[in-house]
């Protein structure tokens, strides 16, 4: 193992780059990816991708190829596919053993990752931990008690307000960066940048029958897959789209997966006008569609998800609540962007990382509807 990149790779024809698994942490790449393209502008990169996220990279200026994997594939049939590919070099930006075992199957030469138990024998180059890297603590309930009890408090705004992001290098963007650069290519930090056309949006428009909308229109996104800790109460996500139609007439798109369908509808029965208030497409878009959409929302009002960093590559604003995640480790955008709005309340044990919250839910619950609705007539 090296800690340094051996002169033989310095210049690779055909690189694999494993991505990661989820959306969120897909777009985050998309820096590191831009770099990588900067630094080898003639070699062919190809993407490995699970097939839920192919088509987040269609079109996308950094990738030459996408390859994708269904649920049900392992890592030997993956592996076996890629050996056509007849790859140089793989940089594996997850840190899972899968990913390094797939590319040791391609009998790939070049195998490069971080440092992780159980999976270092199959990488040719590990990279240590960067410095400056912040690890997400999923606290106990023993210790959210404690910090609770403590009322040791957070340094917000008075009303718990963050009106941008901090510009700090804990953000987890960094950490993709930081593994393109052991190929030489710049760690400074980027905007991620994803890619829609406009034949794209004109047919997601009339799909949706968008096309005579003349009001502004807003996008809603009030799920996330991670759990119920990221979720600001959808009882305060309506009286905020209710608030913010009141004060600045709007079009509201309701987002959401299939387990959202729910939610939408409820915000869909609680806005009754105008007409065409809230348009309810919660389980009824592709991928490619939902990115469409969200290029033509003047705003996104969401949840820490998925979307929320769709919406920030696309040039949209987002406003979001912060509950059991941190926004200075894997916020919208890049670090310190104005134009984004994140909120926290002043909860003391917040950031927890926890799917659940263990006690009263009070990190999203501090969170008023008058700040946020502020916060979208802000960016609006």
């Amino acid at each position: 193992m090296t800690s340094h990149p051996p002169s033989s790779i310095l210049n690779p024809r055909r690189i694999l780059v494993r991505g990661t698994n989820w959306l969120g942490d897909a777009v985050m790449t998309t820096p590191a990816l831009r770099r990588l393209r900067e630094k080898f502008p003639a070699a062919h990169i190809a993407l490995l991708t699970p097939d839920k996220l192919r088509d987040l990279w269609t079109h996308h200026p950094a990738i030459n190829e996408v390859i994708s994997f269904a649920p049900d594939q392992n890592v030997i049939s993956v592996g076996w596919r890629l050996r056509a590919g007849k790859f140089d070099l793989a940089l594996m930006l997850p840190n899972s053993p899968r990913a390094a075992i797939e590319s040791w199957f391609a009998g790939i030469p070049h195998r490069i990752g971080y440092a992780r138990p159980w999976r270092n024998w199959f990488l040719t180059q590990t990279i240590a931990p960067r410095a400056g890297a912040v690890k997400m603590h999923k606290r106990s309930v023993s210790e959210i008690r404690q910090l609770v009890a403590a009322d040791v408090s957070r340094r917000v705004t008075s009303d718990g307000r963050v009106l941008t992001n901090a510009a700090t290098s804990a953000h987890q963007m960094h950490e993709y960066l930081h593994l393109a650069a052991a190929l030489g290519a710049s760690p400074e930090p980027l905007s991620p940048q994803l890619m829609v056309t406009p034949d794209e949006i004109e047919a997601a428009k009339k799909k949706f029958g968008l096309g005579e909308i003349r009001r502004p229109i807003f996008g809603l996104n009030p799920g996330a897959e991670y759990g119920p800790a990221k979720r600001w109460p959808l009882e305060k996500f309506i009286s905020a789209a209710r608030e913010v139609q009141n004060r600045t007439p709007c079009t509201w798109l309701a987002f959401g997966g299939k387990a959202d369908v729910g939610l939408a509808h409820r915000i869909e029965s609680a806005i009754p006008s105008p007409p065409s208030a809230v348009f309810n497409l919660a389980g009824k878009t592709s991928l490619r569609e939902l990115m469409a959409l969200l290029k033509i929302c003047r705003l996104l009002l969401t949840n820490d998800s998925g979307p929320m960093h769709v919406a920030a590559a696309l040039g949209a604003p987002v406003v979001v609540p912060f509950g059991s995640t941190s926004p200075e480790l894997t916020g919208p955008g890049l670090p310190g962007e104005a134009r984004h709005r994140l909120l926290r309340s002043d909860a003391p044990c917040a950031p927890c990382f926890l799917r659940e919250c263990p006690i009263d839910f009070r990190c999203l619950n501090g969170i008023s509807v008058e700040s946020v609705v502020e916060a979208v007539l802000e960016v609006a």
